[in-house]
């Protein structure tokens, strides 16, 4: 999926994307992913919506982007989730929807 790739090409981490489709009717997937600082979260998720803004998908709505430790934006039929390691221990979005296939991207070594 090009949004964790676009994730991932910004040194995003632990990148998983769940296939919720018939789990919720709010989206069809969540891309969640980890940074390791405020500023990295904010970079990936603009690397995210330009690139994905390039092949015509443009953010419905985003929040976040005030140091809360977690970026969201929406694009309707996928939310990109980024996350620092602490706060995505702690909302457990994995866990949360557990039942939904996974694919996990590898991390760029």
């Amino acid at each position: 999926m090009a949004a964790g790739q676009l994730a991932r090409e910004k040194k995003a981490f632990s990148i998983r994307i769940l296939d919720v489709r018939k789990l919720s009717s709010v989206t069809d997937f969540f891309v969640i992913c980890s940074v390791d600082a405020e500023v990295q979260a904010r970079a990936v998720a603009d690397h995210v919506a330009e690139g994905l803004k390039e092949k015509g998908i443009n953010a419905w709505h985003t929040e976040g982007y005030r140091g809360t430790g977690w970026v969201l934006l929406d694009f309707v039929d996928v939310m990109v989730h980024v996350f620092m390691p602490r706060v995505r221990e702690f909302y457990a979005l994995d866990k949360l929807w557990a039942d939904a296939p996974v694919r996990e991207l590898p991390d760029e070594e």
